[in-house]
């Protein structure tokens, strides 16, 4: 289950780490836009829905103290063989390609025990700092 911080659900990141600093640190420049989870992994595995679109989320460091809040302005849930280079942008980590992103990616979620192909499903999330 997710955090909570005053009521609201809590958003970590990527790893602890340096990973989560430099994400933390695009989102608060307006760089970075949206997040991607796997729906096995990041929620079902976590007893956890989707956002919602006009949920607000705490952003949380590495120690889970708030470093900011959002505001989620679009949910999609897709396959991965279908995320688009528009969404892949909006994730602000400075990408060249869906083929990079994806890359990057499927190896984050190997590292966390989750191997995904083309119909793994994904939560595509966009937000707004508040």
């Amino acid at each position: 289950m997710w955090g909570r911080i005053d009521g609201l659900r809590t958003l970590d990141l990527g790893t602890a780490g340096d990973l989560r600093t430099r994400l933390n640190a695009l989102v608060l420049l307006g760089r970075k836009r949206a997040t991607a989870g796997l729906l096995d992994l990041d929620y079902l595995d976590e007893a956890e829905k989707p956002e919602t679109v006009g949920e607000r989320l705490v952003l949380v460091d590495d120690d889970g103290d708030r470093v900011a809040e959002i505001e989620v302005t679009a949910v999609e849930l897709t396959r991965l063989g279908q995320v688009t280079w528009e969404f892949v942008e909006a994730l602000g980590e400075g990408f060249g390609s869906v083929a990079d992103w994806r890359r990057e990616y499927e190896e984050y979620w190997a590292k966390r025990g989750q191997e995904v192909d083309d119909q793994a499903r994904v939560v595509c999330v966009r937000f707004r700092l508040v």
